[in-house]
Protein backbone atom coordinates (compact mmCIF):
# COMPACT_ATOMS: atom_id res chain seq x y z
CA UNK A 1 0.00 0.00 0.00
CA UNK A 2 0.84 3.44 -1.02
CA UNK A 3 -0.90 5.80 1.19
CA UNK A 4 0.62 9.30 -0.48
CA UNK A 5 2.06 7.56 -4.30
CA UNK A 6 3.82 10.79 -5.06
CA UNK A 7 7.47 12.99 -4.59
CA UNK A 8 6.56 15.84 -2.50
CA UNK A 9 8.47 18.40 -0.92
CA UNK A 10 7.64 20.57 2.65
CA UNK A 11 8.99 23.62 3.46
CA UNK A 12 9.37 26.65 5.44
CA UNK A 13 11.15 29.73 5.78
CA UNK A 14 12.21 31.91 8.49
CA UNK A 15 12.35 35.35 7.51
CA UNK A 16 12.73 39.18 7.97
CA UNK A 17 9.38 40.22 8.28
CA UNK A 18 6.03 39.34 6.70
CA UNK A 19 6.09 41.07 3.11
CA UNK A 20 8.00 40.52 -0.09
CA UNK A 21 6.74 43.11 -1.32
CA UNK A 22 7.59 45.80 0.82
CA UNK A 23 11.46 44.25 0.74
CA UNK A 24 11.74 41.55 3.65
CA UNK A 25 13.32 38.56 2.68
CA UNK A 26 14.22 35.13 4.23
CA UNK A 27 16.78 34.23 6.48
CA UNK A 28 16.91 30.50 6.79
CA UNK A 29 15.06 28.19 4.46
CA UNK A 30 14.56 23.61 5.45
CA UNK A 31 13.05 21.33 3.44
CA UNK A 32 12.30 17.69 3.33
CA UNK A 33 11.73 15.55 0.21
CA UNK A 34 8.70 13.04 1.03
CA UNK A 35 8.72 9.60 -1.38
CA UNK A 36 7.14 6.24 -0.29
CA UNK A 37 5.36 7.81 2.99
CA UNK A 38 8.81 9.12 4.15
CA UNK A 39 11.21 11.53 4.57
CA UNK A 40 14.34 10.94 2.12
CA UNK A 41 16.35 13.89 1.69
CA UNK A 42 16.58 16.86 3.61
CA UNK A 43 17.55 20.71 2.43
CA UNK A 44 19.08 22.89 5.28
CA UNK A 45 20.65 26.55 5.15
CA UNK A 46 20.57 29.95 6.21
CA UNK A 47 20.48 33.19 4.16
CA UNK A 48 22.26 36.14 3.87
CA UNK A 49 19.12 38.72 2.93
CA UNK A 50 21.85 41.77 2.59
CA UNK A 51 20.88 43.48 5.12
CA UNK A 52 20.82 43.22 9.27
CA UNK A 53 17.67 41.92 11.00
CA UNK A 54 15.77 43.13 14.01
CA UNK A 55 16.06 42.15 17.46
CA UNK A 56 12.76 40.72 17.45
CA UNK A 57 13.49 38.58 14.68
CA UNK A 58 16.68 37.57 16.23
CA UNK A 59 14.90 36.81 18.99
CA UNK A 60 12.03 35.69 18.01
CA UNK A 61 14.27 32.86 15.98
CA UNK A 62 17.06 32.42 17.57
CA UNK A 63 18.63 33.68 14.55
CA UNK A 64 21.86 36.57 14.53
CA UNK A 65 22.97 38.77 13.03
CA UNK A 66 26.19 37.66 13.24
CA UNK A 67 25.07 33.70 12.06
CA UNK A 68 23.42 36.37 8.71
CA UNK A 69 27.05 37.88 8.38
CA UNK A 70 28.67 34.75 7.52
CA UNK A 71 25.47 32.95 5.75
CA UNK A 72 25.67 32.46 1.58
CA UNK A 73 23.76 35.07 0.01
CA UNK A 74 20.04 34.16 -0.25
CA UNK A 75 20.33 34.20 -4.14
CA UNK A 76 22.92 31.33 -3.91
CA UNK A 77 20.97 29.56 -1.61
CA UNK A 78 17.48 29.28 -3.77
CA UNK A 79 19.56 28.18 -7.17
CA UNK A 80 20.62 25.49 -4.79
CA UNK A 81 16.91 25.21 -3.84
CA UNK A 82 15.12 25.49 -7.10
CA UNK A 83 17.39 22.29 -8.24
CA UNK A 84 16.66 20.39 -5.13
CA UNK A 85 12.51 21.11 -5.62
CA UNK A 86 12.43 20.28 -9.02
CA UNK A 87 8.77 20.26 -9.88
CA UNK A 88 7.56 18.38 -7.68
CA UNK A 89 4.16 19.94 -5.98
CA UNK A 90 4.98 22.02 -2.49
CA UNK A 91 3.80 22.07 0.76
CA UNK A 92 3.55 24.57 3.51
CA UNK A 93 2.09 25.10 6.73
CA UNK A 94 0.09 28.39 6.17
CA UNK A 95 1.31 28.03 2.66
CA UNK A 96 0.49 31.86 1.43
CA UNK A 97 2.70 33.15 3.77
CA UNK A 98 5.65 30.79 1.82
CA UNK A 99 4.39 31.00 -1.41
CA UNK A 100 5.28 34.64 -1.35
CA UNK A 101 8.55 34.46 -0.22
CA UNK A 102 9.28 31.15 -2.63
CA UNK A 103 8.02 32.69 -5.30
CA UNK A 104 9.87 36.39 -5.07
CA UNK A 105 12.98 34.51 -4.20
CA UNK A 106 12.79 32.02 -7.19
CA UNK A 107 11.98 34.86 -9.39
CA UNK A 108 14.91 36.92 -8.74
CA UNK A 109 16.91 34.24 -9.68
CA UNK A 110 15.05 33.76 -12.90
CA UNK A 111 13.14 30.52 -11.91
CA UNK A 112 9.52 31.33 -12.88
CA UNK A 113 8.06 28.30 -13.61
CA UNK A 114 4.03 27.37 -12.23
CA UNK A 115 4.42 25.05 -8.85
CA UNK A 116 1.23 23.24 -7.29
CA UNK A 117 0.93 24.09 -3.71
CA UNK A 118 -0.78 22.68 -0.51
CA UNK A 119 -1.08 23.91 2.97
CA UNK A 120 -1.04 21.42 5.35
CA UNK A 121 -2.87 23.94 7.56
CA UNK A 122 -6.31 24.72 6.00
CA UNK A 123 -6.36 20.86 5.16
CA UNK A 124 -6.41 20.06 9.45
CA UNK A 125 -8.84 22.88 9.70
CA UNK A 126 -10.78 20.48 7.80
CA UNK A 127 -9.30 17.23 8.60
CA UNK A 128 -9.12 17.72 12.37
CA UNK A 129 -11.85 20.28 13.34
CA UNK A 130 -12.14 19.07 16.75
CA UNK A 131 -8.64 20.43 17.41
CA UNK A 132 -7.87 23.18 19.81
CA UNK A 133 -6.39 25.56 17.14
CA UNK A 134 -4.60 24.81 13.52
CA UNK A 135 -1.18 26.09 15.06
CA UNK A 136 1.72 23.81 13.68
CA UNK A 137 3.02 23.26 17.34
CA UNK A 138 -0.71 22.47 18.54
CA UNK A 139 -1.87 19.90 15.76
CA UNK A 140 1.95 18.21 16.63
CA UNK A 141 0.91 18.09 20.10
CA UNK A 142 -2.94 16.93 19.36
CA UNK A 143 -1.29 14.03 17.09
CA UNK A 144 1.80 13.09 18.97
CA UNK A 145 3.60 13.42 16.41
CA UNK A 146 7.64 13.20 16.32
CA UNK A 147 8.74 16.58 17.49
CA UNK A 148 12.42 17.10 17.14
CA UNK A 149 14.35 20.11 16.85
CA UNK A 150 12.92 23.80 17.84
CA UNK A 151 9.79 25.58 16.57
CA UNK A 152 10.85 28.43 14.54
CA UNK A 153 13.61 27.22 13.01
CA UNK A 154 12.62 26.08 9.50
CA UNK A 155 13.85 22.35 9.04
CA UNK A 156 12.27 21.50 12.26
CA UNK A 157 8.93 22.98 11.41
CA UNK A 158 9.31 21.53 7.63
CA UNK A 159 9.54 18.08 9.34
CA UNK A 160 6.93 18.44 11.23
CA UNK A 161 4.80 20.07 8.97
CA UNK A 162 5.75 16.73 6.54
CA UNK A 163 4.34 14.40 9.48
CA UNK A 164 1.27 15.93 9.70
CA UNK A 165 0.65 15.82 5.93
CA UNK A 166 1.55 12.11 6.01
CA UNK A 167 -0.46 11.65 9.42
CA UNK A 168 -3.58 13.05 7.90
CA UNK A 169 -3.41 10.98 4.66
CA UNK A 170 -3.27 7.82 6.98
CA UNK A 171 -6.22 9.30 8.57
CA UNK A 172 -8.43 9.98 5.69
CA UNK A 173 -7.14 6.49 4.30
CA UNK A 174 -8.49 4.93 7.47
CA UNK A 175 -11.59 7.02 7.27
CA UNK A 176 -12.77 6.80 3.84
CA UNK A 177 -11.16 2.94 3.52
CA UNK A 178 -9.25 3.99 0.41
CA UNK A 179 -5.74 3.17 -0.28
CA UNK A 180 -4.09 6.38 -1.07
CA UNK A 181 -4.81 10.03 -1.10
CA UNK A 182 -3.08 11.92 -4.30
CA UNK A 183 -1.47 15.12 -3.77
CA UNK A 184 -4.31 16.73 -5.82
CA UNK A 185 -6.90 15.21 -3.72
CA UNK A 186 -5.38 16.28 -0.28
CA UNK A 187 -4.18 19.83 -1.04
CA UNK A 188 -7.77 20.24 -2.50
CA UNK A 189 -9.60 19.51 0.26
CA UNK A 190 -8.06 22.73 1.67
CA UNK A 191 -10.58 25.07 -0.56
CA UNK A 192 -13.81 22.57 0.40
CA UNK A 193 -16.43 24.58 2.90
CA UNK A 194 -15.84 22.33 6.16
CA UNK A 195 -19.60 20.86 6.17
CA UNK A 196 -19.11 19.08 2.81
CA UNK A 197 -15.87 17.08 3.41
CA UNK A 198 -17.51 14.04 3.31
CA UNK A 199 -19.60 15.00 0.04
CA UNK A 200 -16.05 16.19 -1.39
CA UNK A 201 -14.23 12.55 -0.99
CA UNK A 202 -17.55 10.78 -2.11
CA UNK A 203 -17.42 12.33 -5.33
CA UNK A 204 -13.63 12.45 -5.51
CA UNK A 205 -13.14 8.67 -4.67
CA UNK A 206 -16.07 7.32 -6.09
CA UNK A 207 -16.59 9.29 -9.44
Amino acid sequence: MSLFPEELVVLDFETSGMAPQRGDRPIEIGAVKIRDNRIVERFESLMNPGFAVDSFIEEFTGITNAQLAKAPPAEEVMREFSRFIGRVPLVAHNASFDQRFLQAELERVGDVHPRRFGCSMLVARRVYPEAPNHKLATLVAYKGLPCEGTFHRALADAEMTAYLWLQMTCDLCEHYQCDSVSFDILSGLGRVPIKKVAQYFEKVLHP
